[in-house]
């Protein structure tokens, strides 16, 4: 029997339930009242031995209340051919039997007791009825899932609306060709992967290389995400599992493509709660699907994610993503592809320059890249002009790093030297150490919730990170801090950030990085009670021993920083006057006064191997 059998049988029950009770209460007077009932010969009986003190008859009914001289009250029925032989012996009856009449019962409906009988089954079929319902709405929307989550056979997105991911093109290239002739790989033995999984931070593009795979092939793609399967209702998630994939054989060949799959996919245990009952349930049908389909049935399922180490292990073993392809940041020639792709249609001045525009954006993504060239677009707009310039690309950088500029505010003079001490005690710790990025805008002007910023972007892209340029990066952090003790001695919060940055890249370095002398190269936990690299939990003792590592970190940090703001004090006071009088200092200007610095060692030029790291 199954579960649409078991409901009806039950409302069934409960109309019959309902039914019984309704005539219970809407049947007449002859309904036999709570009195005890008493035989007719002993009523009778009771008569003649002078037991009866009261007869009552009821107009209409056969039914008399009878009650006896000890108080004690009955009922019985009269038959009607014995009515006038009982009134007469009733009447001559000694002791004298008191005879009374009633009215005839109200046979009207007794609303109030209707209504307290009748209100829990009604609630119980209305809720049961609501259960049906929403089965038959999700065989409904069963019909339909797939029909809304099909983007067509008329998707125009192809490889080459994808920049600045060439690797990922090139591993993805292989499901289209298998897509568009499957015979070129089954006739040499070949199995294409069934599963592809992109992960990646956001805004890379994965969402954008799976409808490019479709639209290279030319075949139906069915995209959705991973929260789609989750619903309170339990097996809403897997019916929907069965219907996607079962749609999409009969299309085949197809791609199936689910965005955030972590949101479904991540490790099962933990938690018995129902949501996370139903999200287990969702996934063990999801890895039947991926194990019931070969890729002779042309159906490819790509699945992206920003979170690969949270999914579960079997989601991610060969035979279900048997690829996993990385899409990651992209280095500054894919920046400058993508900034093609998306200047199209926009109008840049001369001025404005992609290879510059790329060159000035390390670790943009793609999304960003494009918000970029919007925001870019958008002042151009503002400013009643007819083209994007270079200036219009400089402040929408700066729009998206630190956020919109705010408008006048109610800064006091000695706030706004003290920001100006704090950015030019940045830029110059920054301008001297060898490690540190090149610095490229000094700012006053608030952003976002920052009072200032100080603008460093690297001359390329860096994969790998010295411990030198991590001290120097710290020493730069505190440059704004210690400017701040050198020339008024006492000290804001205007530091929080860098602080809490500062703190948190000395931490990686001594518990995740290795890089502390005392420690050596293990790796530790976070805190107390978190185990490390040998599997022990981590003591008091050791904690201590991490937090004096930090502390030294940081403090020959900022001692570094403060010999050089020391040795370089008229330097400092002149760009705090530029600051003051200008509020931004671009390259241009920044260089002029970088010139009385004098030259400072290029970390190109540095031999690593026998160069001491800083303190």
């Amino acid at each position: 029997m199954n579960q649409t059998t078991r409901i009806r049988l039950l409302l069934i029950l409960l109309a019959i339930a309902s039914a019984f009770l309704v005539f219970t209460i809407f049947r007449d007077g002859d309904v036999e009242p709570a009195l005890e009932p008493l035989g007719f010969s002993d009523f009778i009986a009771q008569v003649d031995n002078g037991e009866v003190d009261e007869v009552e008859f009821t107009n209409g009914s056969a039914r008399i209340t009878v009650t006896l001289t000890n108080g004690d009250e009955f009922s019985t029925l009269l038959p009607p051919l014995y009515a006038p032989e009982v009134a007469g012996q009733l009447i001559e009856a000694t002791p004298p039997i008191t005879i009374t009449t009633a009215p005839a019962p109200d046979s009207g409906i007794d609303w109030i007791r209707l209504l307290e009988v009748l209100a829990p089954l009604l609630v119980l079929v209305a809720l049961v009825w609501f259960i049906l319902s929403r089965m038959r709405g999700g065989k409904k929307e069963g019909k339909n899932f797939t029909d809304r989550t099909k983007s067509g056979d008329d998707n125009s997105v192809t490889f080459d609306d994808v920049a600045g991911a060439k690797e990922a093109v090139v591993e993805l290239g292989e499901i289209r060709d298998f897509l568009k002739d499957p015979t070129r790989f089954t006739e040499i033995g070949a199995k294409i992967p069934k599963g592809v999984l992109l992960y990646g931070p956001p805004g890379t593009g994965k969402t954008l290389l799976a409808r490019a795979v479709a639209g290279e092939a030319g075949v139906p793609f069915y995209t959705l995400s991973g929260s789609d399967f989750v619903e309170v209702y339990a097996g809403v998630g897997a019916s929907r599992v069965r219907k996607l994939f079962d749609d999409a054989r009969e299309n085949a060949p197809a791609i199936i493509f689910v965005d955030e799959i972590d949101a479904v996919g991540r490790h099962r245990g933990g938690s018995a709660t129902s949501g996370n009952e139903e999200r287990e349930q969702t996934l063990n049908q999801l890895l039947v699907e991926m194990d019931g389909f070969d890729t002779e049935t042309g159906v490819i399922f790509i699945a992206a994610t920003n979170r690969p180490d949270i999914l579960d292990s079997a989601l991610l073993r060969p035979g279900r993503f048997d690829r996993q392809v990385a899409v990651e940041t992209p280095d500054v020639d894919g920046r400058r592809q993508i900034l093609a792709v998306h200047s199209k249609g926009k109008r840049l001045g001369p001025d404005a320059d992609i290879d510059t525009i790329a060159r000035r954006t390390p670790g943009f993504t793609g999304a960003d890249l494009a918000n970029l060239l919007n925001e870019a677009a958008l002042l151009a707009a503002r400013r009643n002009q007819t083209f994007i310039g270079d200036k219009e690309i400089d402040d929408a950088l700066d729009r998206v790093i630190a956020g919109p500029e705010k408008g006048a505010n109610t800064l006091s003079d000695r706030e706004k030297y003290i920001i100006a001490y704090h950015e030019a005690g940045h830029a110059i710790v920054g301008h001297v150490l060898p490690n540190a990025d090149p610095i490229h805008k000094v700012s006053i002007i608030a952003r976002g919730k920052a009072l200032g910023f100080t603008l460093a972007l690297p001359e390329k892209d860096k994969i790998l990170r010295s411990r030198s340029e991590l001290n120097d990066e710290m020493a730069m952090l505190l440059g704004g801090r210690i400017a701040e003790e050198i020339i008024f001695g006492d000290p804001t919060t205007g530091a929080h950030n860098d602080i809490e940055r500062v703190t948190k890249l000395a931490r990686s370095m001594v518990t995740q990085y290795g890089m502390s002398p005392e420690l050596g190269l293990q790796k530790f936990g976070s805190s107390i009670g978190e185990s490390y690299a040998s599997g022990a939990p981590m003591s008091e003792d050791l904690a201590k021993k991490i937090d004096q590592e930090i502390r030294t970190m940081i403090a020959a940090a900022g001692e570094e920083a403060r010999e050089i703001l020391t040795l370089h004090r008229p330097v400092l006071d002149q760009m705090a006057e530029a600051l003051i009088e200008r509020e931004t200092l671009n390259k241009e200007q920044l260089d002029e006064i970088f010139t009385k610095i004098g030259p400072v060692a290029n970390a190109d030029t540095i031999d690593l191997r026998t160069t001491p790291s800083h303190k």
